[in-house]
């Protein structure tokens, strides 16, 4: 256990990082903030999940997806298929033309459940499903890839273009997924009512513990063989093929642990919101994903989770305050931290710290070199008195 910690949070900043943020997520802000500002605050940290996926795949691997959104939005629609059919029992939808299947289901004239819906109706096999589609689309996408060498721009494009093909098909079959729409009005899970306020406030709590639980995973991987191997990819791939490791296996199971995470997320998105629709699940929001990472630093875990909250809180405050002008703030606080801080926040906060700490140290000293000096005199005037 104590190599374990020891491995975790080496040197020691680890530990005070995860401390600082548990404080800032679980005592600070609840404090702060009404419910529904820690509601959008819960959403956000449902979008830190994807970004500190990123940062294991495109920071530490060096393997750039646009295409994570794919898999934030297979996790959500996984719980919200389960939450569905749970608000769609037969009282419910006792008005409908064929009782006992979701609203837009009846609405395209459909009769019966498609057989792909029916295991959805147990709980622990939707929330196996949040994590394991995720990851077997991830491995047969990453396997089909990365086996062939297909690596940088290529590989993004391609992730991209696996985005735009899921949200088109998810809007297209309108009777089976909600179309564009998506899967709404979700209300209850397990008969606990996900609406009230006592449960936005539990939610919000399930999702900040699971995220530094996604972090401290991250870390124990990274301070292993696992991150050595990573970062050493990143830099010379070649080098580590050549000592006779299989860096395409590598890359896969990387690229599954970002899609397991993002999963994770987008269940925690739906529980927090209600919905899911094929918005969630395209480019878009996938590129917006990636710069939730950048702005934080793409190296950096917690990083990764400072970026993701001050990306969307800007986003919500110039959208509030400027209606016709938030597009043009936001693109130019972008530009701005990758143009003066091409390392993001982290790199910020990592270039503080190396001058600054060095700097208090000799103010530290100064100061009490002075206060040694003081002390002296008095003592020599008191005996000279």
């Amino acid at each position: 256990m104590k190599n374990i910690y020891t491995r975790v949070f080496r040197g020691g900043f680890g530990l005070t990082s995860l401390i600082s943020m548990a404080l800032l997520l679980m005592v600070v802000l609840p404090c702060s903030l009404d419910i529904f500002r820690l509601n959008l605050l819960g959403k956000y940290l449902t979008y830190a999940f994807v970004a500190v996926g990123l940062v294991m795949l495109w920071g530490k691997a060096g393997v750039l997806s646009l295409g994570q959104g794919v898999f934030f939005g297979l996790g959500g629609y996984c719980m919200a298929m389960f939450l569905k059919l749970e608000a769609s029992d037969s009282i419910s939808t006792k008005i409908q033309s064929t009782p006992g299947i979701p609203d837009f289901m009846d609405w395209n004239q459909l009769t019966h459940l498609p057989a792909f819906w029916i295991p959805f109706k147990s709980l622990p096999f939707s929330l196996f499903a949040v994590i394991a589609l995720p990851t077997l689309v991830a491995f047969i996408v990453g396997m089909a890839m990365f086996k062939r060498r297909v690596g940088g721009v290529y590989f993004a494009v391609i992730t991209q273009a696996l985005a735009l093909i899921l949200s088109m098909g998810i809007d297209s079959r309108q009777g089976y997924t909600g179309g564009r729409n998506g899967i709404t009005d979700l209300k209850t899970l397990c008969g606990w009512d996900i609406r009230t306020h006592h449960a936005q406030y539990i939610l919000y709590y399930i999702t900040c513990v699971l995220l530094l639980g996604s972090i401290l995973c991250s870390q124990w991987l990274l301070s292993g063989k696992v991150g050595k191997m990573l970062l050493a990819m990143r830099d010379r791939e070649d080098r580590v093929r050549f000592s006779g490791y299989d860096v395409s296996m590598f890359k896969v199971a990387t690229f599954c642990f970002a899609a397991a995470l993002s999963g994770i997320g987008g269940a925690l998105f739906v529980l927090q919101v209600g919905f899911i629709s094929p918005s969630l699940v395209g480019i878009v929001p996938s590129i917006e994903m990636v710069i939730f990472a950048a702005v934080g630093g793409r190296t950096s875990l917690y990083g990764a989770v400072y970026g993701t909250l001050l990306v969307n809180t800007g986003k919500s405050l110039f959208s509030e305050t400027f209606p016709q002008l938030w597009l043009f703030a936001m693109g130019g606080m972008f530009i701005a931290v990758v143009v003066l801080f091409p390392d993001g926040l982290a790199g910020l906060w990592d270039l503080t710290r190396r001058k600054g700490g060095p700097a208090m140290k000799r103010l530290w000293a100064g100061s009490s070199a002075i206060a040694a000096s003081e002390m002296s005199s008095s003592i020599v005037k008191g005996e000279e008195s």
